[in-house]
């Protein structure tokens, strides 16, 4: 415990301190028309926000500039398949696990510095203490950000994180739909309106259409509607159509979705977690008839793909990432049952067990899922 705080406090230093030191040495780099875009958070994020890459790159004010990327490697494979032509260098990390890892926090960082950036762009609304430091670290002429609320933050970290930034925006009371805070970030930092009107992901499948993906899984247990109704929802589904019901997922998801197959014994049920490469799954999913899935990655793949969705949506973000609204083409139908404590940013003013579903997503029926299920199948 000791030892990971001292390590804690040492990355804590050069998140904090460092970037004055990288600041006043900078003079000694040559800076270059790079331009870096941090972007280090989970698979949906990535998806939300990837249109917009094209139009930094051919925009009026940086399309002489390369543009870098510092991304997640959680989507590092399907990055480097379908935008590989616009990033000219990648970097990926897991930034939650660069707390406690000062040594791997410093090699970033002077990667990062020695790459002599004039533009680093902060798209997120909501900042973190690690991609703020790494910001820092950066030591750009330009580094232009979110005022940013505190949830990925603490207010403390962010007084002093402020300071990296040489702009930051604030975002207006009426911009809530993440695809729509980042459109305004884009279209503010580059004085221009761009063309992206909702996320599209294209990967070159044909028009066919085959199978059933559920994904079961959503990150924690606490936001994941319950594995017994997956199983119920099943049943339904085998009852009402021939179609092969795939149950995907990450690795971490094998024990929930074992849990969910074990009830089963029938060919037309195939297991694939863990077993795809994530652009594999996205090609899985885009030739897919239904997405059956809890707020998360493969909803906002399977919208941008263009394939049909059903969304178990809990309240902590509503309608900041589900719903869709109503004039995206290929909105995922979302199914809630709304309380009076929404918009919580999850932090649950109930008491619930570690492996216990919130009571707004676990007040969810399997015949509120069924009714939508059925309407697509």
């Amino acid at each position: 415990m000791a030892q990971n705080r001292n390590l804690y406090r040492l990355t804590r230093f050069i998140l904090l301190r460092v970037p004055y030191l990288f600041r006043l040495i900078s003079f000694l780099r040559p800076t270059r028309k790079k331009l870096l875009i941090i972007k280090a958070d989970a698979i949906g994020d990535y998806i939300i926000f990837r249109n917009f890459i094209e139009q930094v790159k051919t925009s009026t004010l940086y399309r002489d500039h390369e543009i870098h990327l510092l991304g997640n490697d959680l989507w590092a494979d399907l990055a480097r398949e379908v935008d590989g032509d616009r990033i000219t260098r990648f970097y990926f990390t897991r930034p939650n696990s660069l707390y406690y890892n000062p040594r791997a926090v410093f090699k970033l960082g002077w990667q990062l510095f020695t790459a002599g950036y004039n533009v680093v762009l902060n798209p997120n609304s909501t900042r973190t203490f690690i991609t703020d430091g790494f910001a820092g670290l950066t030591a750009a002429k330009q580094t232009i950000g979110f005022e940013s609320d505190t949830e990925g933050i603490e207010l403390k970290f962010k007084r002093k994180t402020d300071r990296f930034y040489t702009r930051l925006l604030q975002l207006p009371g009426n911009v809530n739909f993440e695809f729509y805070r980042h459109r305004y970030f884009f279209e503010t930092v580059l004085n221009q309106r761009t063309s992206v009107s909702q996320p599209k992901l294209e990967l070159g499948v044909d028009g066919h259409r085959a199978g059933i993906i559920i994904m079961a899984g959503a990150g924690l247990a606490n936001r994941a509607w319950e594995p017994h109704k997956f199983t119920e929802l099943i049943t339904l589904l085998l009852e009402h159509t021939t179609e092969t019901i795939y149950i995907a997922g990450a690795p971490g998801d094998a024990a929930i979705n074992q849990k969910i197959i074990a009830q089963f014994n029938t060919p037309q049920i195939v297991n694939i977690t863990g077993q795809t490469s994530l652009t594999q799954l996205c090609r899985k999913i885009a030739s897919a008839t239904l997405v059956i899935a809890n707020d998360s990655g493969a909803i906002h793949i399977a919208a941008a793909t263009g394939t049909p969705s059903v969304c178990v949506v809990g309240g902590g973000h509503f309608e900041r990432f589900v719903p869709y609204p109503e004039s995206f083409v290929t909105a995922p139908v979302s199914v809630f049952k709304k309380m009076e404590c929404y918009y919580c940013n999850w932090r649950c003013i109930y008491t619930v067990k570690a492996d216990e579903a919130f009571p707004c997503i676990g007040n969810i029926a399997i015949a509120d899922v069924w009714q939508p299920v059925k309407q697509l199948l």
